[in-house]
Protein backbone atom coordinates (compact mmCIF):
# COMPACT_ATOMS: atom_id res chain seq x y z
CA UNK A 1 0.00 0.00 0.00
CA UNK A 2 1.05 3.05 -1.20
CA UNK A 3 0.92 6.56 1.13
CA UNK A 4 1.33 9.94 -0.12
CA UNK A 5 1.38 13.14 3.00
CA UNK A 6 0.08 16.34 1.47
CA UNK A 7 0.35 19.48 4.12
CA UNK A 8 -1.60 22.56 3.09
CA UNK A 9 -0.69 26.01 3.97
CA UNK A 10 -1.66 29.27 3.21
CA UNK A 11 -0.23 32.71 4.61
CA UNK A 12 -4.02 34.20 4.80
CA UNK A 13 -5.23 32.51 7.98
CA UNK A 14 -7.71 34.40 10.03
CA UNK A 15 -6.21 34.67 13.02
CA UNK A 16 -2.39 34.55 12.45
CA UNK A 17 -1.82 35.47 9.12
CA UNK A 18 1.79 34.89 8.42
CA UNK A 19 2.43 31.85 10.37
CA UNK A 20 3.95 29.04 8.10
CA UNK A 21 6.76 31.26 7.59
CA UNK A 22 7.26 32.16 11.59
CA UNK A 23 10.33 31.03 12.27
CA UNK A 24 11.06 28.52 15.29
CA UNK A 25 15.16 27.64 15.42
CA UNK A 26 15.62 29.24 12.25
CA UNK A 27 13.62 27.76 10.33
CA UNK A 28 10.17 28.57 9.26
CA UNK A 29 7.04 26.37 10.95
CA UNK A 30 6.01 24.93 7.64
CA UNK A 31 9.60 23.43 7.10
CA UNK A 32 9.21 22.01 10.30
CA UNK A 33 6.48 20.13 10.15
CA UNK A 34 7.52 18.76 6.29
CA UNK A 35 10.70 17.18 7.52
CA UNK A 36 8.65 15.89 10.41
CA UNK A 37 6.22 14.48 7.73
CA UNK A 38 9.51 13.23 6.05
CA UNK A 39 11.04 11.87 8.97
CA UNK A 40 8.13 9.65 9.81
CA UNK A 41 8.71 7.76 6.84
CA UNK A 42 5.22 6.79 5.31
CA UNK A 43 5.03 8.00 1.85
CA UNK A 44 6.26 11.02 -0.14
CA UNK A 45 5.69 14.48 1.44
CA UNK A 46 4.18 17.55 -0.30
CA UNK A 47 3.58 20.92 0.67
CA UNK A 48 0.16 22.65 -1.29
CA UNK A 49 -0.05 25.86 -1.56
CA UNK A 50 -1.21 28.96 -3.20
CA UNK A 51 1.53 31.45 -2.06
CA UNK A 52 4.78 32.17 -3.79
CA UNK A 53 6.49 33.03 -0.44
CA UNK A 54 5.76 29.43 0.70
CA UNK A 55 6.91 27.86 -2.07
CA UNK A 56 10.24 29.02 -2.21
CA UNK A 57 10.79 28.45 1.81
CA UNK A 58 9.70 24.91 1.51
CA UNK A 59 12.39 25.22 -1.81
CA UNK A 60 15.32 26.67 0.24
CA UNK A 61 14.42 23.96 3.04
CA UNK A 62 14.74 20.95 0.80
CA UNK A 63 11.52 20.16 0.34
CA UNK A 64 8.88 19.34 -2.02
CA UNK A 65 6.20 21.83 -3.34
CA UNK A 66 3.05 22.38 -5.42
CA UNK A 67 1.59 25.46 -6.00
CA UNK A 68 -2.54 25.45 -6.10
CA UNK A 69 -5.65 27.84 -6.48
CA UNK A 70 -6.72 29.80 -4.04
CA UNK A 71 -10.30 29.58 -4.49
CA UNK A 72 -10.30 26.27 -2.09
CA UNK A 73 -13.07 26.86 0.72
CA UNK A 74 -11.08 23.65 3.18
CA UNK A 75 -7.80 22.31 3.62
CA UNK A 76 -9.01 19.36 1.96
CA UNK A 77 -10.02 20.64 -1.27
CA UNK A 78 -6.40 21.92 -2.18
CA UNK A 79 -5.19 18.45 -0.95
CA UNK A 80 -7.21 17.20 -3.39
CA UNK A 81 -6.29 20.02 -6.43
CA UNK A 82 -2.68 18.77 -5.72
CA UNK A 83 -3.14 15.26 -5.76
CA UNK A 84 -5.01 15.27 -9.04
CA UNK A 85 -1.67 18.09 -10.30
CA UNK A 86 1.06 15.61 -8.95
CA UNK A 87 -0.98 12.70 -11.23
CA UNK A 88 0.15 10.26 -9.57
CA UNK A 89 -2.02 7.03 -10.33
CA UNK A 90 -0.55 4.66 -7.88
CA UNK A 91 -1.38 5.85 -4.72
CA UNK A 92 -3.35 3.88 -1.98
CA UNK A 93 -4.04 6.86 0.43
CA UNK A 94 -3.67 10.24 0.99
CA UNK A 95 -2.64 11.80 4.27
CA UNK A 96 -3.71 15.67 5.07
CA UNK A 97 -1.35 17.12 7.50
CA UNK A 98 -1.85 20.40 9.43
CA UNK A 99 0.60 23.12 8.86
CA UNK A 100 0.49 24.27 11.85
CA UNK A 101 1.63 21.57 14.53
CA UNK A 102 5.46 21.60 13.98
CA UNK A 103 5.75 19.13 17.01
CA UNK A 104 3.25 16.46 16.13
CA UNK A 105 4.64 13.15 16.78
CA UNK A 106 6.63 11.27 14.38
CA UNK A 107 5.47 8.14 15.65
CA UNK A 108 1.96 9.19 16.03
CA UNK A 109 1.91 9.57 11.87
CA UNK A 110 3.70 6.30 11.54
CA UNK A 111 0.44 4.85 13.70
CA UNK A 112 -2.00 6.23 11.99
CA UNK A 113 -1.16 5.14 8.31
CA UNK A 114 -0.55 1.46 9.72
CA UNK A 115 -3.93 1.43 11.54
CA UNK A 116 -5.15 2.43 7.96
CA UNK A 117 -3.82 -0.02 5.99
CA UNK A 118 -4.17 -2.66 8.85
CA UNK A 119 -8.12 -2.32 8.74
CA UNK A 120 -8.83 -0.81 5.43
CA UNK A 121 -10.36 2.52 6.69
CA UNK A 122 -12.16 4.93 3.99
CA UNK A 123 -10.97 7.94 6.43
CA UNK A 124 -8.79 7.98 10.09
CA UNK A 125 -7.49 10.71 12.14
CA UNK A 126 -6.00 10.92 15.52
CA UNK A 127 -6.98 11.96 19.47
CA UNK A 128 -5.20 12.57 22.18
CA UNK A 129 -6.51 12.23 26.34
CA UNK A 130 -7.82 15.53 27.85
CA UNK A 131 -5.59 16.03 30.65
CA UNK A 132 -6.34 19.70 31.70
CA UNK A 133 -10.35 20.31 32.37
CA UNK A 134 -9.92 23.85 30.40
CA UNK A 135 -9.78 22.10 27.16
CA UNK A 136 -13.52 20.56 27.33
CA UNK A 137 -14.96 24.32 27.32
CA UNK A 138 -12.43 26.13 24.87
CA UNK A 139 -14.06 26.52 21.66
CA UNK A 140 -10.29 26.44 19.72
CA UNK A 141 -9.64 22.96 21.25
CA UNK A 142 -12.08 20.26 19.36
CA UNK A 143 -13.25 17.18 20.54
CA UNK A 144 -14.05 13.73 19.12
CA UNK A 145 -16.97 11.14 20.92
CA UNK A 146 -15.69 7.62 20.05
CA UNK A 147 -18.32 5.20 19.54
CA UNK A 148 -16.20 2.52 21.94
CA UNK A 149 -13.24 3.34 24.19
CA UNK A 150 -10.36 4.33 22.55
CA UNK A 151 -6.81 2.73 23.47
CA UNK A 152 -3.61 2.13 21.56
CA UNK A 153 -4.38 -1.48 20.65
CA UNK A 154 -7.94 -0.24 19.28
CA UNK A 155 -9.14 2.22 16.35
CA UNK A 156 -13.25 2.60 16.84
CA UNK A 157 -15.40 5.06 15.01
CA UNK A 158 -16.10 8.51 15.57
CA UNK A 159 -19.60 9.05 16.75
CA UNK A 160 -19.52 12.98 16.64
CA UNK A 161 -17.05 16.02 16.48
CA UNK A 162 -17.91 19.52 18.48
CA UNK A 163 -16.08 22.32 20.16
CA UNK A 164 -18.76 22.89 22.67
CA UNK A 165 -19.55 20.16 25.28
CA UNK A 166 -23.20 19.81 25.94
CA UNK A 167 -22.75 16.42 27.16
CA UNK A 168 -22.33 15.55 31.02
CA UNK A 169 -20.88 12.18 30.42
CA UNK A 170 -17.08 12.39 29.04
CA UNK A 171 -16.37 9.12 28.51
CA UNK A 172 -15.58 8.23 25.32
CA UNK A 173 -14.36 11.94 24.58
CA UNK A 174 -10.97 12.87 23.45
CA UNK A 175 -9.06 16.07 22.48
CA UNK A 176 -9.32 15.30 18.09
CA UNK A 177 -5.97 16.20 16.28
CA UNK A 178 -6.32 17.76 13.04
CA UNK A 179 -4.66 14.94 10.55
CA UNK A 180 -6.42 12.81 8.35
CA UNK A 181 -5.73 10.00 6.11
CA UNK A 182 -8.35 9.41 2.97
CA UNK A 183 -8.35 6.20 1.07
CA UNK A 184 -7.90 7.83 -2.60
CA UNK A 185 -11.57 6.77 -3.88
CA UNK A 186 -13.41 8.02 -0.18
CA UNK A 187 -11.68 11.27 -0.99
CA UNK A 188 -13.07 11.80 -3.87
CA UNK A 189 -16.11 11.18 -2.65
CA UNK A 190 -15.71 13.22 0.13
CA UNK A 191 -14.70 16.27 -2.15
CA UNK A 192 -18.01 15.87 -4.22
CA UNK A 193 -20.33 16.04 -1.22
CA UNK A 194 -21.46 20.36 -0.66
CA UNK A 195 -20.66 21.65 2.59
CA UNK A 196 -23.04 20.62 5.25
CA UNK A 197 -25.23 22.73 7.27
CA UNK A 198 -23.39 21.06 10.10
CA UNK A 199 -19.78 21.89 9.06
CA UNK A 200 -20.19 25.08 8.25
CA UNK A 201 -22.41 25.75 11.84
CA UNK A 202 -19.41 23.99 13.86
CA UNK A 203 -16.18 25.18 10.78
CA UNK A 204 -15.62 21.92 10.84
CA UNK A 205 -14.89 19.71 7.90
CA UNK A 206 -14.96 16.39 9.22
CA UNK A 207 -18.64 16.32 9.53
CA UNK A 208 -19.35 16.39 6.02
CA UNK A 209 -18.46 12.89 5.82
CA UNK A 210 -20.27 12.23 9.07
CA UNK A 211 -23.23 14.21 7.46
CA UNK A 212 -23.01 11.71 4.50
CA UNK A 213 -22.41 8.51 6.08
CA UNK A 214 -18.62 7.89 5.46
CA UNK A 215 -17.22 6.30 8.65
CA UNK A 216 -14.22 7.73 10.59
CA UNK A 217 -11.87 5.70 12.24
CA UNK A 218 -10.05 7.31 15.26
CA UNK A 219 -6.15 6.30 16.92
CA UNK A 220 -5.20 6.91 19.67
CA UNK A 221 -1.89 9.42 19.69
CA UNK A 222 0.92 9.87 22.07
CA UNK A 223 0.05 13.17 22.97
CA UNK A 224 -1.56 16.48 21.84
CA UNK A 225 0.49 18.26 19.67
CA UNK A 226 0.46 22.34 19.93
CA UNK A 227 -1.64 23.83 17.11
CA UNK A 228 -0.82 27.43 16.40
CA UNK A 229 -3.54 29.75 15.75
CA UNK A 230 -2.73 32.85 18.21
CA UNK A 231 0.65 34.66 18.70
CA UNK A 232 0.53 33.29 22.58
CA UNK A 233 0.35 29.51 20.68
CA UNK A 234 3.42 30.23 18.65
CA UNK A 235 5.54 31.83 21.57
CA UNK A 236 4.40 28.60 23.47
CA UNK A 237 5.68 26.30 20.82
CA UNK A 238 8.91 28.17 20.14
CA UNK A 239 9.91 28.51 23.59
CA UNK A 240 9.46 24.22 24.00
CA UNK A 241 11.10 23.39 21.15
CA UNK A 242 13.80 25.77 21.48
CA UNK A 243 14.50 23.88 24.74
CA UNK A 244 14.59 20.65 23.20
CA UNK A 245 17.22 21.42 20.74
Amino acid sequence: MKTLVIIPSRMSASRLPGKPLLKINGKSIISHVFKRAESAEVGEVVVATEDKEIVDDVKKNGGNVILTSRNHKTGTDRVFEALNLLGKKDIDYVMNLQGDEPDIDIDDIRNLNIKMIKYESKIGTLAAKIHNIKMYTNKNVVKVKTKEPLSQNSFPLAENFMRNIKIKKKSNLFHHIGIYCYEVQTLKRFISFKQSKNEIENKLEQLRALDNNIDINVALANCSPIGIDTMEEYIDIKKIMEYKE
